[in-house]
């Protein structure tokens, strides 16, 4: 081998080195995730994951049809539509399933043990079957989950607390779902601390929604308090129609319900809780294990108050939780 050959394999091996990890990168970089989505509830208008959660992985710098694509399915409130769609992900391939709502998780933890399942929207996690616990979550699931137990008796406080004079409180929620069901029976222990009576409203399908309105004629509550799932939301104005007509004060979950006409709600900002699960997108990503993520509940809690709604209902709402409101819509 010439000397002149010699420099030229030497030079040819030294380069191919160099670009070997070029090349391992560049494959890396080169990788497009494919999110999953799955809700129980109704689908976005544009087909898309929620905004928030995309957003916040842009800013971690997943650039949609550059190295991440979304694949949402919606159930549209009907429970049973969930465990086929919640496969047709699996079938998809995705790299990770975000959840919104207590069935739509359970039904991709049951379609898969070995996808990553980042829970975004998900009441009472434990108490339905979907971690062990917040520390140590176990199996594929992690993300964030909500505490029914504490905030079903706040809620409630707040609700007597702007009608002081409140003996019997509607409670409608779906009797379908295993978490809301539970978010119920918390509803009932908060009742018994504040001595009011609990009129009981479980609904299933939408045609259960008039059936509970005529309950609530015949038997007026001073108050109610609606829980939030995939059904509910979906006939929420009808709901909050029949309490403005009835002139029925109203507890809500979260601010949309009260920017869509409800009188006040306490919640997370769901909104939040999305760029949070983006977080946990982002670090499985990254190479973390979902049991290796501990579960984590929202930091804060909203006060929302509808001050139209509340001159609609001939209602003065007290100063002291006006002073607390986190958000009054005039």
């Amino acid at each position: 081998m010439s000397l002149m050959d010699r420099r030229s394999f030497v030079a040819g091996v030294a380069l191919g080195l160099a670009a070997a990890p070029l090349t391992a990168g560049a494959q890396q970089r080169g990788k497009t995730w494919r999110v999953g989505f799955l809700s129980g509830g109704a689908r976005t208008p544009d087909g898309a994951p929620p905004l928030p959660l995309r957003q916040a992985l842009q800013e971690l710098g997943y650039v949609e049809q550059q190295n991440v694509v979304y694949l949402g399915r919606w159930a549209e409130a009907k429970q049973d539509r969930l465990p086929g769609l919640a496969a047709e992900l699996v079938g998809l391939k995705v790299d990770v399933v975000v959840t919104q709502g207590g069935p739509a998780s359970a039904a991709a933890k049951q379609a898969t043990s070995s996808i990553p399942i980042v829970l975004a929207q998900v009441g009472e996690a434990v108490g339905i079957g979907l971690i062990e616990s917040l520390a140590r979550p176990g199996g594929n699931v992690t993300g964030v989950t909500d505490q029914s137990a504490e905030l079903s008796a706040k809620r409630l406080e707040l609700l007597t607390e702007a009608v002081p004079k409140a003996a019997r409180i509607a409670v409608l929620w779906n009797a379908d779902d295993r978490g809301m069901t539970l978010r119920y029976r918390e509803v009932e222990k908060a009742a018994q601390m504040l001595r009011v009576t609990v009129q009981p409203l479980g609904v299933r399908e939408p045609n259960d929604f008039d059936t509970a309105f005529s309950s609530m004629t015949l038997h007026r509550p001073d108050a109610l308090f609606l829980v939030t799932d995939a059904l509910t939301a979906l006939n929420r104005k009808r709901v909050i129609d029949f309490a403005l007509v009835h002139r029925i004060t109203a507890m809500y979950e979260y601010s949309y319900l009260v920017q869509d006409g409800g009188l006040m709600s306490y919640g997370a900002n769901q909104d939040d809780n999305f760029r949070r699960a983006a977080s946990y997108v982002d670090r499985i990503f990254k190479g973390a294990t979902p049991s290796a993520l501990p579960v984590e509940r929202p930091s804060r809690y909203y006060l929302a108050i509808n001050l139209k709604t509340a001159r609609a209902l001939s209602l003065t709402i007290p100063p002291s939780l006006l002073l607390r409101a986190d958000q009054v819509i005039e």
